[in-house]
């Protein structure tokens, strides 16, 4: 289990850039991914010793400017630069009152309206502690078979994942889908939040090695859009394409959306839940 958030994202964004994106030559017998951390320290004008500090969580406190020079040495898009502030506020002890009252569970109206538009594409509403606050009818159709809702609702999405047997067969590539809730997780105030706290040590209890490898080695930026592979005990496979939507930070919620990515798949899921006239269509992949 890390503590040290900060300190691991600066580490595995590191490793993840090469040597030419920064104009460095990429030389022979590099014995680590991406840059060497004197390569980093001196493109940002830090001391080795400092960015080591940074990186083993020796040193909590960097400046505004140092995280600005690191997030522009390691290429850090502006989605990664605000998560490496807030990061840096968290290890600094910054806390807001929603991390103390606990994830929101209430949807306002106009989003239960627009989720209602949404119909009968799979489409729902989560919050930080991966719960599902509302759905369209056409994702229950899609992922009631698999269990999702079957240990009570709201139905956490985390909780099925690493402990319910059709998690494995709902998601194909379950490792990637682990990834991916382990870092929806750690995301934002992580264990300042009780209830994603007392969720997280849950879950080193249930699920193990296969939870907590990730919490150790995962940074907590999930990716927003993409395509998972979906195995429905009646459509069969399907590719789906996903954007995950950040609502008002007073919601803290997000909306998650679920498209065909291919005819086969839009043929199927069509036969599944449905397909509204004018209502939302496959995209192309």
């Amino acid at each position: 289990m890390s503590d040290n958030e900060l300190g691991l994202f600066l580490r595995t964004r590191r490793e993840a850039v090469s040597p030419a994106e920064v104009g460095l030559p990429a030389g022979q017998r590099r014995r680590t991914p991406g840059l060497r951390r004197a390569e980093v320290a001196m493109l940002a004008g830090v001391s080795v010793e400092y960015l080591i500090r940074l990186e083993q969580g020796r040193d909590s406190h960097p400046s505004a400017q140092v995280l600005s020079a690191l997030a522009e040495t390691l290429r850090l898009s502006p989605r990664e630069r605000v998560h490496l502030h807030q990061l840096s506020k968290g290890v600094s002890g910054f806390s807001c009152g929603a991390a103390e009252n606990g994830p929101n569970r209430t949807v306002r109206p106009t989003i239960l309206a627009i989720l209602a538009q949404l119909e009968p594409a799979p489409a729902a509403i989560t919050n930080r502690f991966t719960e599902i606050l509302a759905c369209t009818e056409g994702y229950r159709k899609l992922m009631a078979p698999a269990g999702l809702f079957e240990q009570g609702e709201p139905a956490n999405v985390a909780r099925f994942v690493f402990t319910h047997p059709g998690a494995r067969e709902l998601y194909p590539e379950w490792d990637a889908a682990a990834d991916k809730l382990v870092a929806s997780l750690k995301q934002g105030p992580f264990r300042a939040d009780p209830m994603v706290a007392a969720l997280v040590d849950e879950l080193t209890v249930t699920a193990g090695s296969a939870f907590t490898d990730r919490l150790a080695t995962l940074p907590g930026l999930p990716s927003s859009g993409g395509i998972d592979r979906i195995g429905h005990p009646e459509a069969g496979t399907l590719r789906l394409a996903y954007e995950s939507l950040d609502l008002s930070i007073d919601d803290d919620q997000s909306l998650y959306v679920l498209l065909p990515a291919d005819e086969a798949s839009a043929n199927a899921l069509d036969q599944l839940v449905g397909r509204r006239p004018g209502g939302l269509r496959s995209i192309a992949s």
